[in-house]
């Protein structure tokens, strides 16, 4: 702006040099005084104009950063569901087939149903192991008792084995 105010000034000064008469000289400077008058406000009017949209923008990406926090959490989760290398909790080999899947824990579920071949597994989320049940007894878990349908056990089912066949 000193710019402007020095141009002015030197304007000025050249026309009071170099008009002579009075009354053109008041009248020259009179029109000249409008003519900036007008620049002035327009120059204003712009400037606000630019400082209204400055403020639109800065609103604008203030929606976009929040927009993009919000898509950048969503991606996140995507990313950690489709790339998380164990989004499970527990391993089960099925003792009917030998079929290997994994499950969430739930201690609220008590059973599962093999993917593989369909049989329902008993699921026991205590950890006590129990001791004297089929397998202890025989390895072979293909052949089948009326307990656990995988030792061949007859006696499975007698007081020594009465607890709950849970796996």
């Amino acid at each position: 702006m000193t710019e402007l105010k020095k141009e002015y000034k030197n304007f000025m000064d050249d026309i009071q040099k170099n008009i002579k008469d009075k009354e053109d000289l008041e009248y020259v400077q009179e029109r000249f005084a409008k003519f900036l008058d007008v620049v002035l406000d327009e120059m204003d009017r712009i400037l606000d104009y630019k400082e209204e949209q400055m403020n639109e923008l800065e609103q604008m990406q203030k929606e976009i950063n929040k927009k993009f926090t919000q898509i950048q959490k969503t991606v996140d989760n995507i990313e950690k569901d489709i790339y998380e290398d164990e989004d499970y909790d527990f391993e089960i080999i099925c003792p009917y087939c030998d079929c290997e899947f994994a499950i969430n824990l739930d201690e609220e579920n008590t059973e599962i149903e093999c993917p593989e071949c369909n049989n329902i597994i008993e699921l026991d989320w205590s950890g006590d192991l129990e001791e004297g049940t089929c397998n202890e007894n025989n390895n072979n878990t293909k052949s089948g008792c009326s307990g656990c349908q995988g030792c061949g056990n007859k006696d499975f089912n007698s007081d020594k084995y009465d607890k709950e066949d849970d796996m």
